[in-house]
């Protein structure tokens, strides 16, 4: 990236956040302290009223802003990968904003980007597994708890448990939203249990904000997910394939936490990471003879011991 387009975006970047660090546009642009220092300087010596100082912050006088904005192919295309994305993955709400912010999008495009988006429409698309897109009707879960976590209030839900197999109503206070596994979750303080809690989307039969603001102190989202993954470490795995057996897997590859693929001639080499040996084990036994654990030693422990439990089960006489 040359310096005119470095320029322009670090000015775009200060004008998406309220307080920009030095050292996340260092990251972003991959430059040195020293040459964010410089281009801040040379964009003030332009014209553009940045308020801040090195090791603050800086941000733009309130009121300042940019001409509309002019997007390249490639950006044109990532947005329209996006809004294919979201509308398979989030709810009709999400989906519904994310379209409408797309119009806007495409209003500022010139017209070859207009028309690229066009022709490009019916070479882009997302299919959802089937038993992601059975179920309820769509109850706009995500907006509603994003609301939530914004304006700090409780909410009121009817949780399906998986593990006790009964239907309960909780109260709690949401942190936030994440995505993993094919299914989306919410981590909330639940006032029945005391504690902080995962509530799959897809065990919600109903919710409602609550006019109650919640004044309990809680971690944001990302520090309770790396608490958590601090205390349940993931370690690795890896597994060995043939190739023409490769595809017994599926998809469930990816729900066990597959990183990586290695092709090894006739075989296909997966590196995972898994936070419980016993719940891989019960998955690698499925396919007997097919799979070869490389590593680590724990786990083949673990699958011949479970091996062995299952050949004790099934001689017994009846």
């Amino acid at each position: 990236m040359n310096r005119i387009d470095r320029l322009t975006a670090i000015l775009i970047h200060l004008q998406s956040r309220r307080l920009v660090k030095a050292q996340d546009l260092a990251d972003r642009f991959n430059i040195s302290l020293r040459t964010v220092y410089r281009d801040v300087k040379a964009l003030e010596e332009s014209g553009v009223p940045i308020i801040g100082e090195a090791g603050h912050g800086y941000s733009l006088m309130e009121g300042y802003r940019l001409p509309p904005v002019m997007f390249t192919r490639e950006e044109a295309l990532a947005f329209l990968t996006a809004e294919k994305l979201v509308e398979k993955f989030t709810d009709g709400s999400i989906s519904a904003d994310f379209q409408s912010a797309m119009y806007k999008v495409r209003a500022v495009l010139r017209s070859t980007e207009k028309d690229l988006l066009e022709n490009m429409e019916n070479y882009i698309h997302v299919y959802r597994h089937k038993s992601l897109t059975q179920g309820k009707p769509d109850l706009k879960i995500q907006q509603t708890v994003l609301n939530a976590v914004a304006s700090q209030q409780a909410l009121r839900i009817q949780y399906f448990s998986n593990y006790k197999r009964e239907k309960t109503i909780r109260e709690v206070e949401p942190l936030g939203l994440f995505f993993m596994n094919g299914q989306w979750h919410l981590i909330a303080w639940c006032r029945m249990r005391k504690d902080y809690r995962d509530f799959r989307l897809d065990r919600i039969s109903g919710l409602e904000r609550t006019e109650e603001n919640y004044s309990m102190e809680h971690p944001s989202l990302q520090e309770y997910l790396k608490r958590t993954y601090a205390e349940h470490p993931l370690h690795e795995v890896r597994i060995r394939v043939p190739m023409n057996c490769y595809h017994y897997l599926g998809d469930q590859k990816y729900y066990m936490g597959l990183v990586r693929e290695i092709e090894d001639g006739d075989h296909m080499e997966l590196h995972f990471m898994t936070s419980s040996y016993m719940g891989f084990a019960r998955w690698v036994i499925m396919f007997g003879d097919l799979i070869q654990v490389l590593h680590p030693q724990s786990l083949k422990d673990e699958i011949l011991k479970l091996a062995g439990d299952v050949l004790r089960n099934n001689s017994k006489s009846v």
